[in-house]
C-alpha cells in the first residue's frame, strides 16, 4: 500500500564554506566542572554512594524477596520438593531474611561510618 504521508527527512545544512556541522550541542563548550557533573559516576563512586546510604527496611524486603525467590526455585527444581512444601519454606526464608538483611546492613553501615570518622579525626602525637 502506498504511503499517504511523506516521511520527514533530516536536514544537513552546510555553512558558507560548504562544511556540514555535526548535530548536537552547538553552543559554548562545557567547562570541566559541568562535564564531570554530567558524566556517569565510576564504579568506585557508585560503590561509595551505596556504602554511605543508611540501611532501610524497604531495601531489606526487596533483597529478602529476591533471595527467597531464588531459594524457592532451587528447592522446587533441584531438590524435588513438592510445591506446597516449597512455598512454606520460601515464605519462612523470606520472613527470616528481612531482619537478618537489615541488621547486617546496619552493622556494615555503622562500621563504615566509624572508619570515616576515625580518618577525619585529628590524630594526637605521642
Amino acid at each position: 500500500m502506498a504511503q499517504t504521508k511523506k516521511k520527514r527527512r533530516t536536514k544537513h545544512r552546510g555553512n558558507a564554506a560548504g562544511v556540514v556541522e555535526s548535530r548536537g550541542r552547538t553552543g559554548r563548550k562545557l567547562t570541566d566542572a559541568e562535564r564531570k557533573s554530567t558524566a556517569r559516576a565510576s564504579g568506585a563512586e557508585r560503590r561509595q554512594d551505596r556504602m554511605f546510604r543508611a540501611p532501610s527496611w524497604k531495601s531489606a524486603i526487596y533483597r529478602s524477596a529476591f533471595a527467597a525467590l531464588i531459594f524457592g526455585v532451587v528447592v522446587t527444581l533441584a531438590l524435588g520438593q513438592e510445591i506446597d512444601q516449597a512455598v512454606y519454606l520460601t515464605v519462612f526464608v523470606f520472613i527470616l531474611y528481612i531482619p537478618l538483611g537489615y541488621f547486617t546492613d546496619a552493622l556494615l553501615y555503622k562500621r563504615k561510618q566509624r572508619q570515616i570518622a576515625a580518618q577525619k579525626a585529628p590524630r594526637k602525637a605521642p
